[in-house]
C-alpha cells in the first residue's frame, strides 16, 4: 500500500461532496481525506498501486488544482 499526498486549491467541504464519486470510484484507491485545515489544502490517498498522475488528472479534470508532495 502506498499513502499519497497532493496540495490542492479545494477549501471548502462542499467541494469535497463534489470530489467524493470521482476519487470513491478510481480504480486502487482505498480511502483517501482532506485536511483543509492544513495551508496545502492537503489530500491524503492510501491507494494499492502508485496512482499520482490518475489522481492529480482526475482533479484536475473536475476543475481543481492537485499536485503530489515528495
Amino acid at each position: 500500500m502506498n499513502i499519497l499526498v497532493f496540495k490542492t486549491n479545494v477549501s471548502h467541504e462542499r467541494k469535497i461532496m463534489e470530489l467524493t464519486p470521482i476519487l470513491d470510484s478510481m480504480d486502487g484507491v482505498i480511502d483517501w481525506n482532506f485536511d483543509l485545515h492544513d495551508c496545502d489544502n492537503i489530500l491524503r490517498v492510501v491507494a494499492i498501486a502508485t496512482l499520482p498522475d490518475q489522481i492529480e488528472n482526475q482533479l484536475l479534470q473536475a476543475g481543481y488544482y492537485c499536485e503530489e508532495l515528495e
